[in-house]
């Protein structure tokens, strides 16, 4: 007789266990998939609705902000008065290039991810009296900017007919008499602005 009670026992107890983790809410059937309401948007992508906020009167230009830790260019627009002579129109264009850098991104370029390294404040002026013709001298000497700045700078630079000298290059230097370089920007700067730094070569005064 206790044998059978033995072996009634345990069946007794799965109606029990079954009750409870059914009156706990367990379903062994269920996966929680819960995980939050998936991404708004795309890290770097904008719609088109989100670039044509950015059209403004001007000149159209283009600048690289940094997003994932690469370069990406975004349209802006710079303002020239009309009858500007060719030298003073490249520095200008210049200065409107480093102000773009400067500003903050838009809300929805924000949201997508996009930054700037670029500090407002910066001046440009054209050559000196023994520099190249092509030249640009920063207010910040250019050893003082961060490894994104710079490339920020040089690649927008170098991607303006403007700005950039026939070979593509960018020659950049400090106010006064501080040493010139050329610069490029080349697929790695634009790629890892924060690892690798645009080449450059040493420039002879005149």
């Amino acid at each position: 007789m206790r044998a059978r009670l033995r072996g009634v026992r345990p069946l007794l107890a799965l109606p029990l266990l079954a009750a409870l983790l059914t009156g706990c809410g367990i379903r062994s059937t269920q996966v929680p998939t819960d995980f939050g309401p998936a991404p708004s948007r795309v890290p770097c992508a904008l719609s088109g609705t989100d670039i044509s906020t950015q059209s403004a009167p001007g000149v159209p230009v283009q600048v690289f902000l940094l997003c994932s830790s690469q370069l990406v260019t975004v349209d802006r627009s710079v303002r020239i008065p009309d009858g500007t002579a060719e030298a003073q129109r490249r520095v200008l264009v210049a200065q409107g290039l480093l102000d773009k850098l400067a500003e903050k991104p838009s809300t929805p370029e924000t949201q997508a991810g996009y930054t700037t390294d670029v500090h407002g404040g910066t001046r440009v002026s054209g050559p000196g009296p023994k520099d190249p013709e092509n030249t640009f001298r920063l207010s910040t000497p250019p050893e003082n900017l961060t490894s994104y700045a710079l490339a920020q700078i040089i690649c927008t630079f170098a991607n303006s007919e403007a700005t950039a000298a026939d070979d593509g290059s960018v020659i950049l230097g400090g106010p006064s008499t501080q040493p010139l370089h050329r610069y490029t920007c080349t697929t790695e700067v634009r790629s890892r602005p924060g690892t690798e730094s645009p080449p450059s070569t040493e420039v002879n005064p005149n």
